[in-house]
C-alpha cells in the first residue's frame, strides 16, 4: 500500500514546525504533542489542500466543541447556512461539520471550507443524493465522493466503518426499540441488504486509508449502531461496533492516518463512564468525539441542556470533542438563534470538562478571577471572566446600575460580610 509523508509519519521523525503554534494554543509542550499524535492519543485534522487554523483533540488538550451546520431536502438556504457557521464560530466553535443534503453540495461545501477553521463532512449522504436512495449506493460511488471531499479540501471525514454483516447480525440477535438512528448507519444497512455485500468502507478499508492518507485526511469512525434511546442502552450492537472499531483504529494508525472514535449516543447516565472508558480502552485511547451523550429522551426542547450534562459526564472520563446539540435536536433544522444557545450550552459543558482534565484543574486562573470578582462585587471584571459576558451583563443591568444583584439587593451575604471584615472593594 503506498501511503503519503503523513503527520503522523513527520511526527515520529521530530516535532513539525506547524505544530508549535497548536502546542501554544494548547499550553503544552510541542515535544507532548509530538508523543500524542504518533502514539494515536491526539489527532489535529488539517488537509494538505487547505491552510487554515488548527486544533487538537486528544489526551492533554482543552475538550474541544464541533457545530453541525447544513441544508436540508426541504430546507435548503445556503446563505443561512453560513450564516450559522459564522455565529458558531463566534461563540467558542473550534470546527464544523457541513451535513447539507440539499442544493449544490459541492458549492455549499465550499463556501464552509472558506472560513478559518477545522471542517468535517459525512461522504456517505451525498453519496445517497447522486444515487437517488441508499440502496443504489455502490462502492465506486461512495470513494470517488470521499475522494472529492478529501479534494476540496476537508479534514475529517466521519465514515461508518463499523457498520458491517457482524453489526447487522448483532442487531437482529438482539432487535432495539428504535432500531438504527444515525442516517450514515441506516443508510449503510440498506445497502448490504440491498445488495447482499459487505459495507465495502470495511471490506476494503486498505484502499480507503490510501486514499485518506494522500491528503492526510483524518477519519472519524463513525458510530452507526449507537443506541437512539435510554431504552436500547444495553442492547448488542453497538457493542460489536466498538469492537470493530477498535480493530480499525489501530490499523488506521499503523496506516499513518489519524483517527478519532464517534459514540456511544443515547443511554442513562450512570452508563456514560463506564461506556466511554470501554470505548477508549478498545481503542488504545483515540480521541473520543461525541454527540451527548443523551441523559434522557423526554426533554425535546432542551435536548442541548439533556446533551450538555451527558457531555460533562463524558469528559469526566476521558471524551475530548464534543459536538453541539442544538434545543431544535429531533424536532426541527436548527436557526441562527439555536445554534448560538447550543454552541454556547456545548462550551460550558466543554470547560467543565476542562476543570477536571487540565493541569490546573478547576484551580485554572480564570476560575479563581471569576471567584475575586465576586467577593470584590467588581462587575465588570465578572463580565470580562464570565464565558459569555454579554448575556450576564444584560441580565444584570436589566434592574439598574446597582452595587449588589437585585436578588440579594442590600442583604447581599457578600457585602455583609466584607464590612464585617473590613474588607474594602478595591478601585
Amino acid at each position: 500500500m503506498f501511503l503519503m509523508d503523513s503527520l503522523i509519519r513527520r511526527c515520529a521523525r521530530g516535532v513539525p514546525q506547524e505544530l508549535d503554534a497548536v502546542a501554544r494554543s494548547e499550553g503544552i509542550d510541542p515535544a507532548h504533542l509530538v508523543r500524542g499524535i504518533t502514539a494515536g492519543r491526539i489527532v489535529v485534522p488539517s488537509n494538505r489542500k487547505r491552510v487554515h487554523r488548527q486544533c487538537a483533540i486528544g489526551e492533554g488538550c482543552r475538550v474541544k466543541i464541533n457545530v453541525n451546520i447544513g441544508t436540508s431536502g426541504t430546507r435548503c438556504d445556503p446563505a443561512l447556512e453560513e450564516e450559522k457557521a459564522k455565529v458558531a464560530l463566534d461563540n467558542g466553535a473550534d470546527a464544523l461539520m457541513d451535513l447539507s443534503t440539499g442544493g449544490d453540495l459541492a458549492a455549499i461545501r465550499k463556501k464552509i471550507l472558506d472560513f478559518d477553521t477545522t471542517v468535517g463532512t459525512v461522504p456517505i449522504y451525498e453519496a445517497v443524493r447522486r444515487a437517488g436512495n441508499a440502496g443504489d449506493v455502490n462502492g465506486d460511488l461512495l470513494f470517488r465522493v470521499i475522494r472529492e471531499h478529501c479534494e476540496q479540501g476537508v479534514d475529517f471525514l466521519t465514515l461508518h466503518c463499523g457498520v458491517n454483516h457482524q453489526a447487522l447480525a448483532a442487531l437482529r440477535a438482539d432487535p432495539r426499540l428504535m432500531g438504527v438512528v444515525s442516517r450514515g448507519g441506516a443508510f449503510h444497512c440498506a445497502m448490504m441488504m440491498h445488495r447482499g455485500e459487505e459495507n465495502p468502507l470495511y471490506a476494503e478499508f486498505d484502499y480507503l486509508m490510501e486514499i485518506l492518507s494522500e491528503y492526510d485526511v483524518t477519519i472519524s469512525l463513525g458510530d452507526g449502531m449507537r443506541p437512539g434511546c435510554l431504552q436500547d442502552a444495553e442492547k448488542l450492537a453497538k457493542s460489536v461496533e466498538y469492537v470493530t472499531l477498535g480493530k480499525l483504529a489501530k490499523k488506521a494508525q499503523a496506516a499513518g492516518v489519524q483517527r478519532m472514535i464517534e459514540g456511544p449516543g443515547h443511554m442513562p447516565l450512570d452508563q456514560v463512564g463506564y461506556n466511554v472508558r470501554m470505548i477508549k480502552e478498545i481503542t488504545d485511547h483515540a480521541p473520543l468525539y461525541l454527540l451527548g451523550p443523551l441523559v434522557t429522551d423526554i426533554a425535546p426542547g432542551y435536548d442541548h441542556i439533556v446533551a450538555a450534562i451527558g457531555g460533562a459526564t463524558a469528559c469526566l472520563n476521558g471524551a475530548d470533542f464534543l459536538c453541539m446539540v442544538s434545543p431544535s435536536e429531533h424536532l426541527a433544522l436548527p436557526n441562527v438563534a439555536d445554534i448560538i444557545e447550543g454552541t454556547r450550552v456545548a462550551k460550558i459543558a466543554a470547560h467543565i470538562g476542562d476543570t477536571v482534565r487540565n493541569h490546573e484543574g478547576w484551580r485554572m486562573e480564570r476560575e479563581v478571577q471569576m471567584a475575586e470578582a465576586r467577593h470584590e462585587l467588581d462587575w465588570n471584571a465578572q463580565f470580562r471572566l464570565a464565558l459569555f459576558g454579554d448575556h450576564a451583563k444584560k441580565i444584570h443591568c436589566r434592574d439598574g446600575d446597582m452595587e449588589t444583584c437585585s436578588m440579594c439587593g442590600d442583604l447581599c451575604a457578600v457585602k455583609i460580610v466584607n464590612e464585617l471584615f473590613g474588607e474594602k472593594k478595591k478601585k
